[in-house]
Order: C-alpha cells, then structure tokens, then sequence
C-alpha cells in the first residue's frame, strides 16, 4: 500500500519540479531573440542568479542607466553595457559584498526601449520616427523621410545617441551618399540603434555676379557644373562684361579667398576648355567700363541720327 502511494505522488512531484523549472527560466529568459545590444536607459532586463530565485527577476533599467538589486547596496551601472558585461558587473558586486562566493549570473534583454530617429535637412520630407525595432537602417530611415532632395549634398551625417553621464562630444559618422545610394556598400547601411540624429547638409551653390542678365545663386547639379553652364543658368552675359572674369574660392581650410582669372573670351570662342566650378565658388564677371562709355557715346550718336555711324562703332568695339 505504501508503495502504491509512493507511486501515486511521484508524477505529481516531477510535475512541481518540471514547472519550477520552467517558470525559473521563464524569469531568467525572457527572450533569447533579441539580437545582442548594448543596454540603455528603461530597456527591460532579465537578471538570472544559479540557486537564487530571489536574485532571479526581470528588472527595467532606470532613467539613469543603472538598476537595483535585492540584497545589494548600492546600483549597478548597465547603461552602455553589453549583457555579459552586465553579467560580470552584477557577479563583482555579489562577490564583493559578501552575499554569494562565487555566483554565476545570467542577464538577457527582454525589451529594447528605443529612442525616436530624426531626419533632417536635404530630404523630401523631414520626419522623426519611434523605431519598430533595433535593426532599423540608414537607408531605411532615409526612405521613411522620402528619400534625398535634389540639392543634397555629398555626405550624410549621423549623430550617435548619447546618455545622460557622457561627456565626451557626440560621435558623428560621415557616410557617403554614393556608397551608400550607387554604390549599395553594405558598409555605409549602418545599423542604428535609436536616438540617432540624421542630418543631410545642402550641397553648395554656386555664386555668380556682376555683368549677367540675371546674377544669383544656382546649384551645381549631382555631375557638376562650369562656366558655361552657370552663364546659361544666368541667361549670359550682359552688354557690359569684360573678357575676363574672376572664381573667388575659399581652399585648404582657410577663409580667406583665392583669386582665380579666367578667360571668358576664349572659353565663349571655344580656344581654351570651359572651368569646372566648386561648391561655393562665386564667379565675378567685372564691368567694362570703356565699352560702357562707348555704349553710352552709341547711343548719343543714334539718337542724334547718326545710325550708321553708331552701327560702325558698336561692330569696333563688340569685336
């Protein structure tokens, strides 16, 4: 009879072990999913201490980066931490303070809270996104924004998130836009982790003045530009110009600007090649200021009836 009895109960005390068991690693696992990240501030950890249920808990790390344990004094620091840093930190902390002599420690992520990714400057539209998940892209977020703008520029810059104890200068990434968009270099698709701040500059116009029908700032376009086409975009020259013109550059980190003459004449006669133009650059076409008098005396004369004289004049002086 005592046998039977014996029998009877030991189904249900394996039973009480399997779900002891279960309900252990339910606590110390949440997840085993979620790829590895750094931990950050209110991300949801699961601390599991071997033979400790009272150790084992999931815990959210405060806004602070650190979280509290039973039985510890003081926080332990887990912003910025891998998880097996967090394990040997907690692991340090219980040894230190003489609770467990040699504890083995396991902590996985169980939610990442993420930080909203903004978008800005040269884009279509402008957003900032709460992220679905810690894989988004940079591609993918710039794509949320509408893609690239006509006038972008060369670069994009991506602003890593920084917690609340950095002091150091944010760290910002340069990725280049034909890498990552002609290109497709897995290398610029950087993986963001949230809080990131995206930021696509302008590309520089180029400036043009002086002696043009319509003076102005124009952008170079994704293959460039060059005198000739910044003149057309300026709808040429205007009656007063000189044969030569002048590129202010600012180079080599400077700002001061550099004079560079050119020879319209020749490039308009197609004797010389056209100039390429940078960002930035401004072209200076100067008043002619002895063709302008002679403009002015041409006019006298026609108006005093002398068209054929005027007419051989302004032939001497346009040639």
């Amino acid at each position: 009879m005592q046998s039977a009895n014996k029998k009877a109960r030991a189904p249900t005390v394996l039973s009480l072990l399997l779900f002891s068991a279960a309900s252990f690693a339910q606590v110390a696992t949440p997840t085993q999913n979620l790829p590895a990240q750094k931990i950050r501030p209110n991300d949801l950890v699961g601390v599991s201490v071997y033979g400790e249920p009272d150790l084992t808990r999931t815990v959210r790390v405060g806004a602070d980066g650190s979280i509290r344990l039973p039985m510890l004094k003081d926080k332990i620091k887990a912003d910025g931490l891998m998880p097996e840093e967090l394990e040997q930190a907690i692991a340090e902390a219980l040894k230190t303070q003489e609770i467990l002599v040699d504890p083995f420690v396991t902590v996985t992520v169980a939610e990442y809270h993420l930080l909203p990714i903004s978008v800005a400057g040269a884009v279509r539209t402008p957003i900032t996104f709460q992220p679905v998940e810690k894989q988004t892209t940079l591609l993918e977020a710039i794509t949320r924004a509408g893609g690239l703008a006509p006038e972008a520029g060369s670069e994009i810059l991506v602003t890593a998130p920084q917690s609340p104890a950095d002091t150091a200068p944010p760290l910002v990434r340069r990725i280049q836009v034909k890498a990552l968009i002609d290109a497709a270099d897995p290398a610029a698709n950087i993986l963001l982790e949230g809080g990131e701040e995206i930021r696509v500059p302008e590309l520089g116009k180029i400036y043009v003045v002086g002696n043009v029908k319509m003076p102005g700032a124009f952008a170079p376009g994704p293959s460039g530009t060059s005198i000739l086409k910044v003149l057309a975009l300026a709808q040429g020259l205007s009656p007063y110009a000189t044969n030569e013109a002048y590129i202010y550059r600012v180079e080599g980190g400077t700002t001061s600007k550099n004079e560079i003459p050119v020879d319209l004449k020749k490039i308009m006669d197609r004797k010389a090649p056209d100039v390429p133009l940078l960002p930035n650059d401004v072209l200076y076409v100067p008043d002619n200021h002895h063709r302008r008098a002679t403009m002015d005396t041409v006019k006298v004369v026609a108006g005093l009836g002398g068209v054929a004289v005027a007419a051989l004049i302004y032939a001497l002086i346009m040639h």
